[in-house]
């Protein structure tokens, strides 16, 4: 069976800045998968590659047998709708109630009738533990209950492949916990694939079952959960314990700080 995402020798830049040099990798269907990475390494970036908002400039970028680099619109509106999709920040309308979070998608992207929406919707919704609170409103919510309606809307249309966008951010122990379990349950009970981008390696390396972890533009380092728990690869070892010291740099590139310093008060 093909692999339900493919990337290879894919790079890509923004105007003053490259993103990736060659990354290269393979998600296979039916697996939870960990995107991994310090802040600002470009992981939300890998996530609008393979949702087609962004355009790789080199390399292949292949979702479900689509190159989405090359494809046009129609086939690329036909694709996303086998996509779920979970924001980093929720993405929910503030001005619909929670029941009507989920049934936007539903409503927008099918002639199902009222009735069939509404148990949908419940069905959803009672996924995630959250079917008495349908008629609430997101202001009405807590943090860990948004980040699950979010993710009930997520998988609203039955999609084959869920990406999650820094699902456990802002979440305290408990709900990510909660969180964490429900993607993993959600993904096996519904046969799904699911991508987890995230910088919280505790968290994640409960739940799934292969990591790639980026920097420097490209893949780092990966393998599986088992075997990335106890790998003596010093980025591995510094980005799961949280180590200050490693290959991964605190202080963004600059000059030597006594050079500014020197310019500073030859200016003054």
């Amino acid at each position: 069976m093909p692999p339900i995402v493919q990337m290879d020798g894919l790079a890509f830049s923004y105007p003053t800045r490259e993103i990736f040099k060659n990354v290269t990798l393979d998600i296979t269907q039916g697996q939870v998968v960990g995107i991994m990475g310090s802040s600002g390494c470009g992981k939300s970036t890998l996530l609008r590659l393979i949702g087609g908002q962004l355009r790789a400039s080199r390399g292949v970028c292949r979702v479900m047998g689509e190159d989405v680099s090359r494809i046009g619109n129609d086939a690329l509106y036909r694709l996303r709708r086998r996509i779920g999709m979970q924001f980093q920040q929720n993405g929910l309308f503030t001005d619909l109630s929670v029941f009507d979070n989920i049934a936007f998608p539903i409503r927008e992207k099918t002639n199902l009738s009222e009735s069939v929406i509404e148990d949908l919707v419940l069905l959803k919704l009672n996924a995630v533990g959250l079917r008495g609170a349908s008629r609430l409103m997101p202001s009405e919510l807590s943090g860990g209950m948004i980040r699950r309606v979010a993710l009930a809307r997520a998988i609203a249309l039955d999609p084959e492949l869920v990406i999650y966008d820094e699902p456990f951010a802002g979440l305290d122990p408990i709900s990510c916990n909660v969180v964490a379990n429900l993607i993993r349950r959600l993904n096996d009970a519904l046969g799904v694939t699911s991508i987890v981008v995230s910088y919280d390696a505790q968290e994640s390396l409960k739940i799934v079952d292969y990591v790639y972890f980026i920097a420097d533009g490209v893949i780092a380092a990966q393998g599986k959960t088992a075997d990335i728990k106890v790998s003596s690869d010093p980025f591995v070892r510094q980005f799961i314990h949280g180590q200050a010291h490693g290959p991964v740099h605190f202080h963004y590139p600059s000059d030597p700080y006594a050079k500014d310093l020197s310019v500073e008060a030859a200016v003054s």
